[in-house]
C-alpha cells in the first residue's frame, strides 16, 4: 500500500513567519503548535531559501535510511560557491567529520571506530557515570536546601563533559573551555545561521583546531589506553601517511566532544523539565524503575536535542511525487515528524509508557554512534533524581537559546518542593 503524502504550494511569507516565531522565546518554549501549523501546509513544504521541508514521520524515515540521500559534505558545499554559509571555515571544518561525510569516506571513518560504545565499553564507563551523577545530584540537593538552583549549570552541562572528558583522558581544567567552544561552534550547524553567528563559530573553530591538534600530537608522543591513542593505532594500520592518519584522528576527537556535549546536555535538561512537570508520571517511575529507559525514549521523542537535519539528493530523484534535482536539499523536521499523528496516537501527550520509536538519533548509516552513551547518562541521571530528589519541581519557566535545529536550554530553575507549582491537570493518557 502506498501512503498518500500531501505537498504544499509555495507560501513563502507564511513559512518565513513560522521560522521567525520558532526562534523567539514563545516558539522555543512551545514549538509544537508551530510544527502543527507547518504540518497543516503538507507533508512536503517548499522552503523559501530553496529545497523542501519534510514534516511526516514516514518520509523522514525513508530519507534517513536511503543511501541515495546524502549529507552536505565539503564536495557538495564547494559547489554552492564562495560567500555562502558553506564556505565559512567552521563549516568546512565540521564538513570533515563523520556526520558530514558520504561513502566511501564515511565508510572508512566509521569502520575505524567500530562500535564505539558497545556493551563492553559502556560497562567500563557506567561506574564512573553513576558516581559522577550521584555527586552532581548531591551538589544540586545542597543548593536546593537554600531555595532554588539552576539545573542546567549544576547538572546537565556538567555530566556530559565530565563523562566524555574522563573517557578521553582530558584534563578537568579544560572542561569549561570545551563547553564554551561547543556552544559557539554549533552555530555553523544551525539551519540558517546569521553572519554574526558564523563569525562566532569561525572563531571557536580556530581554538578547537589548536586544542585537538595538540591533543593528537601529545598522544602520538605518549600513547596510552585512551580512545585517542587507540584511534591512532588503528589509523596507522589503515593509512601509511602519518600526517593523514593524525588528521583523521583529529576529526574523530573533535566530533566526539562536540556531539557528546551539546546534544546530551540538552537531553538531560529536557528530561528533568518534562519529568518534573508531570508529577504523576514521576511517581509512577519511582514505583516502577524498570520503566525509566522507556521514559528516556519518550523524552527523546517529545522534544529531541536536534529538531532539523538536512539531506541532499545524490541524483535527480522523486520524493512523494515531487521531482528533486541532484544537489537540492531536503530538511527533515524531526521534531515535527516525532509528533506526526499518522505515526502516533495523541502525539502531543507526554506518555512515559509509550512504546513507539522515534527519529531523534537519525537513521541509516548516519545513525548517532553516541546514542548508547547518551541513553546511559540519561538513565543514570533520572534514576538518581527519582531517588534523591523526589520533590523536584520547576520553579520558573526554562529559557532557551534562539535556535531552530539544535535545541539548547540555557536555564532551568528548580526547587525541591512538591508544592512549588500547581500540579498539571491529568490528560487523557496521563498517569
Amino acid at each position: 500500500m502506498v501512503t498518500p503524502y500531501s505537498v504544499a504550494p509555495t507560501d513563502r511569507r507564511r513559512v518565513v513567519s513560522l521560522f521567525s516565531r520558532l526562534r523567539k522565546p514563545g516558539g522555543q518554549e512551545s514549538p509544537l503548535p508551530l510544527y502543527d501549523e507547518l504540518r497543516s501546509m503538507g507533508d512536503v513544504v517548499p522552503a523559501p531559501w530553496g529545497g523542501h521541508l519534510i514534516t511526516s514521520f514516514g518520509l523522514s524515515d525513508q530519507v534517513l535510511r536511503d543511501r541515495a540521500w546524502r549529507v552536505t559534505d565539503n564536495e557538495w558545499a564547494a559547489r554552492q560557491g564562495q560567500g555562502t554559509r558553506w564556505s565559512a571555515p567552521s563549516s568546512r571544518q565540521i564538513g570533515q567529520t563523520l556526520v558530514r561525510l558520504n561513502p566511501p569516506h564515511h565508510t572508512m571513518m566509521r569502520r575505524s571506530v567500530g562500535n564505539m560504545f558497545d556493551r563492553r565499553a559502556l560497562g567500563d564507563i557506567r561506574i564512573s557515570v553513576e558516581k559522577t551523577t550521584d555527586r552532581l545530584v548531591g551538589r544540586l540537593a545542597e543548593h536546593l536546601r537554600d531555595g532554588v538552583a539552576d539545573f542546567v549549570s549544576l547538572v546537565s552541562e556538567e555530566l556530559p563533559v565530565r563523562t566524555i572528558g574522563e573517557w578521553m583522558g582530558l584534563p578537568p581544567a579544560d572542561f569549561p573551555l570545551l563547553r564554551d567552544l561547543t556552544h559557539a561552534q554549533v552555530f555553523t550547524q544551525e539551519l540558517l545561521p546569521t553572519p554574526s553567528q558564523l563569525a562566532i563559530s569561525d572563531e571557536a573553530t580556530v581554538t578547537l583546531h589548536q586544542y585537538f591538534a595538540a591533543l593528537v600530537r601529545e598522544r602520538r608522543r605518549s600513547p596510552g589506553d585512551d580512545p585517542v591513542s587507540q584511534w591512532l593505532r588503528t589509523w596507522d594500520e589503515l593509512e601509511p601517511d602519518r600526517d593523514r592518519a593524525d588528521e583523521a584522528v583529529y576529526y574523530l576527537a573533535l566530533l566526539v566532544v562536540l556531539a557528546a556535549l551539546e546534544t546530551t546536555s540538552n537531553l538531560l535538561s529536557t528530561m528533568a523539565w518534562l519529568i518534573a512537570e508531570h508529577p504523576r508520571q514521576m511517581g509512577w517511575l519511582r514505583a516502577h524503575p524498570q520503566d525509566i529507559p522507556g521514559a528516556v525514549e519518550e523524552v527523546l521523542r517529545y522534544d529531541p536535542p536536534i529538531h532539523v537535519v538536512t539531506r541532499v539528493a545524490g541524483d535527480d530523484m522523486t520524493l512523494a511525487g515531487i521531482d528533486v534535482p541532484k544537489d537540492e536539499t531536503v530538511h527533515l523536521m524531526l521534531a515535527a515528524a516525532n509528533h506526526d499523528p499518522a505515526q502516533y496516537a495523541d502525539p502531543h501527550i507526554f506518555d512515559i509508557r509509550r512504546k513507539v520509536g522515534h527519529l531523534s538519533f537519525g537513521g541509516g548509516i548516519h545513525y548517532c554512534v553516541g546514542a548508547p552513551l547518551a541513553r546511559m547518562e540519561a538513565t543514570a541521571l533520572l534514576t538518581a533524581l527519582l531517588r534523591k530528589l523526589p520533590g523536584l519541581s520547576v520553579h520558573r519557566d526554562p529559557q532557551w537559546a534562539p535556535r531552530v535545529a539544535f535545541r539548547r536550554m540555557t536555564t532551568l530553575t528548580v526547587s525541591d518542593s512538591a508544592s512549588a507549582r500547581v500540579p498539571e491537570q491529568a490528560g487523557p493518557r496521563d498517569l
